[in-house]
């Protein structure tokens, strides 16, 4: 017995997975961040007065506008990237449990409490090249687990 515990390393097990936990939600803290930025997305919601505010409305908001932007291919991907970490962001913050974490790849994907995953980017990128699926109609079905 060392120090009053079998082996010694049973007191650094909690403190080491401890700290783990607190590196992963810095990390995907910062990752939360950094995905809600959506520079393209917010340029075009307030030129066509919709107010992003991390809620199922502005969404909807979304959805309504008219697609101007696929005349123009390279805007319609950046911006599809962009509604996709949107739809991301809603969901992670409205959603409980709900998490970002990158796939293999390097895609950001938003994992549900339930474990479901959603690739949100791609999500996006339907979005903003055919319309399909509708943002709102996504956050609900993941709201609905």
């Amino acid at each position: 017995m060392e120090n009053g515990h079998f082996g010694g390393r049973h007191d650094r097990r909690p403190a080491e997975h401890a700290d783990r936990r607190l590196v992963e939600q810095d990390r995907e803290r910062a990752m939360a961040e950094m995905y809600a930025e959506c520079g393209l997305l917010r340029e075009l919601a307030d030129a066509a007065g919709v107010r992003l505010d991390d809620t199922v409305d502005s969404l909807t908001a979304l959805d309504q506008l008219l697609p101007r932007w696929r005349d123009d291919p390279q805007v319609s991907q950046w911006l599809g990237t962009d509604a996709g970490l949107y739809l991301g962001t809603v969901i992670r913050r409205r959603i409980p449990g709900s998490t970002w974490r990158l796939a293999p790849d390097g895609r950001p994907l938003m994992v549900l409490a339930t474990g479901f995953e959603l690739d949100v980017t791609a999500l996006g990128a339907g979005w903003a090249e055919q319309g399909a699926p509708q943002l709102a109609a996504v956050y609900r079905a993941a709201g609905d687990g």
